[in-house]
């Protein structure tokens, strides 16, 4: 049983995402930002974050570098309504910050777990 951190600003998405990967076989912690994700990390074994990336107090590519900082080891998989400014788009710079995975809200679910497992190492 791994241990997956979601970091969401959005309730509803949480609690998706919390019984999806717990019927998974996943010991799931909520977060509703990176302040609160960061303050949870620091206390307990994280194997997985999956993060948001567009989020009040500290947004998910900052969430992201201080998690690598703190834990190089830690595999993060990011997601986002599609929030875009201009060109920018904050998935892709989300590999960048050191994502293993990235994906668009609406979530796939099969394809999700897909990459959950692939980054836990399993097949």
């Amino acid at each position: 049983m791994a241990k997956i951190l979601i970091v969401d600003d959005e309730p509803l998405i949480c609690e998706m995402l919390e019984v999806f990967l717990s019927r998974a076989g996943h010991d799931i912690t909520t977060a509703s930002n990176g302040v609160q994700a960061m303050e949870i990390a620091s206390k307990l074994p994280i194997d997985l974050v999956i993060a948001d990336i567009v989020m009040p107090e500290k947004d998910g590519l900052e969430t992201i570098t201080e998690l690598r900082k703190q834990n190089p080891d830690v595999n993060v998989i990011a997601i986002s309504g599609g929030s875009r400014i201009g060109n920018f788009d904050f998935l892709a710079m989300a590999e960048k910050f050191g994502a293993n995975a990235t994906f668009y809200k609406p979530l796939d679910n099969d394809a999700l777990l897909q990459a959950v497992e692939k980054c836990l190492g399993k097949k």
